[in-house]
């Protein structure tokens, strides 16, 4: 649109004539003097519209909330009594002198002017197009972007390339239940969409590159949980030749960067970060998650902290082993030889770190395995047989013995980062186009079903 500008511009436009474009937020019906709240990405004013300008006041009269307007007016200041403080724009207001109507509406299914916490939230994601209107979701959005943006940029500075992993891999017996996708060349056989991009980046170091990261997106085949997405974005890191503590050292200061540079409001309670022990933190705090805030009333209060020395393994409920965290981890470098030995099983500590912010886990990530025998090692602990391990996991076996450097990353949960540092309850809210807690997108109608044809081109039959 030629011409436009924004409505956050206008306090340095007073006396000029403008146009403006937006969503109508409010109208007030004074008679002689109709009163309109303009909206748009940047901000909101309040426009008048006078009886002396008989066709935008004829037009004044006819719009109502949430058309879209073109309006063209004059910038004049407000009388001193009559400035709104508690307003960016309340300073000015516009003077209409011409209304073009863009596009109308019908009446929105929920005010979109509130926080929405007041609404029930099947409806909010059905219209969710509508619900991200309203400003605190327009915040969340904002806060996201600049978080992310910042995040690259801190990491490009520190020698990382961003290299996109594929969607479209293997499945792999080593985590939640993946989602599959059938392949119509192939028929019978099955992609898997990543849990996570853990495999690929280990060989992005077996690959020379040294410092890699992604912002990737990750999906898992969950049972219902209220906080879990079916899909959700990670910040993916690794690194080459580096120990435990070079890694905890570099995030943690590049989470002090970040939260100083986008959200200087917030205070982090303690510098450098307290480091737990899994033993410590659950003979202390009950959890591996500890919660170390000194006053919970505060929104702006940021405690993070650091747990490390996990066991490897625990019990299964059929009494075998299974990995606490990541297979791909290596053990301690001094209970190495346990797990070649595969003795002492649950004596095993892993190098393991979770990286919590109040009470929350945030990160996770280990120095990696990077030998065959070691991996062997893990899924032997197990129960895979030998002709288990080269069917799942060949592929990485042959590739580190090809030299693989030592390695190690993390992963961090974006969304639930967002949240929290935007105090919101969970990560629905700081999602764009979230999911139910049952993983349907109740705006576009999924998961549906398939037509007839598209199920006969990919060799699959329904039972009934």
């Amino acid at each position: 649109m030629k011409n436009r500008t924004h409505i956050k511009e206008l306090p340095k436009k007073v006396g000029e004539e403008v146009t403006i474009a937006g969503w109508v937020d409010v109208r007030r019906d004074h008679g002689k003097l109709i009163f309109i709240d303009l909206r748009d990405a940047s901000g909101k004013v309040q426009m008048v519209a006078l009886p002396s300008h008989k066709e935008a006041h004829a037009l004044a009269e006819m719009v109502r909330p949430e058309w879209v307007l073109k309006v063209s007016g004059k910038v004049n200041a407000r009388p001193e009594k009559m400035v709104n403080k508690d307003e960016p724009n309340g300073t000015v207001e516009l003077e209409i002198l011409s209304i073009e109507v863009l596009n109308e509406a019908l009446t929105p299914p929920f005010d979109v002017r509130g926080d929405g916490t007041d609404i029930g939230e099947e409806v909010r994601l059905k219209y969710r197009y509508l619900d991200l209107r309203r400003p605190r979701l327009q915040k969340n959005l904002s806060v996201r972007h600049r978080f992310i943006k910042e995040l690259r940029d801190y990491l490009d500075k520190e020698g990382f390339l961003e290299i996109e992993t594929p969607m479209l891999t293997k499945s792999t017996p080593e985590g939640a239940r993946d989602f599959i996708v059938p392949s119509r060349l192939d028929k019978g056989k099955f992609y898997a969409l990543p849990q996570s991009p853990q495999q690929y980046k280990q060989l992005l170091m077996i690959a020379g590159v040294e410092r890699y990261f992604q912002i990737a997106r990750c999906f898992r085949d969950e049972d219902t949980r209220g906080d879990r997405q079916p899909e959700f974005t990670q910040l993916d890191l690794e690194m080459a030749y580096v120990e435990r503590d070079q890694v905890i050292d570099f995030i943690e200061k590049a989470l002090i960067h970040l939260v100083k540079t986008v959200l200087p409001k917030k205070r982090i309670q303690e510098m450098p970060f307290p480091r737990l022990s899994y033993k410590e933190a659950m003979e202390k705090y009950k959890s591996d998650k500890p919660d170390l805030r000194t006053d919970k009333n505060d929104q702006n209060l940021l405690a993070f902290c650091w747990v490390i020395d996990f066991p490897f393994f625990e019990k299964t409920d059929e009494g075998g082993w299974t990995f606490t965290h990541n297979p791909f981890s290596s053990p301690k470098p001094e209970h190495m030889e346990r797990l070649l030995k595969r003795e002492k099983i649950g004596e095993i500590l892993t190098t393991q770190y979770d990286v919590v912010l109040n009470g929350f886990e945030i990160g996770g990530g280990s120095i990696r395995n990077n030998t065959p025998e070691s991996i062997e090692a893990v899924f032997k602990v197990m129960g895979y047989s030998v002709e288990e391990i080269k069917k799942n996991f060949g592929h990485m076996l042959e590739a580190y013995r090809y030299g693989a450097p030592p390695h190690g990353g993390i992963a961090w949960g974006l969304d639930r980062i967002i949240a929290i540092l935007q105090n919101e309850p969970n990560i629905r809210e700081v999602i764009p186009f979230a999911k139910t807690g049952e993983g349907r997108d109740l705006m576009m109608n999924a998961p549906s079903g398939a037509s007839p044809k598209q199920l006969k081109e990919l060799g699959i039959r329904l039972e009934k």
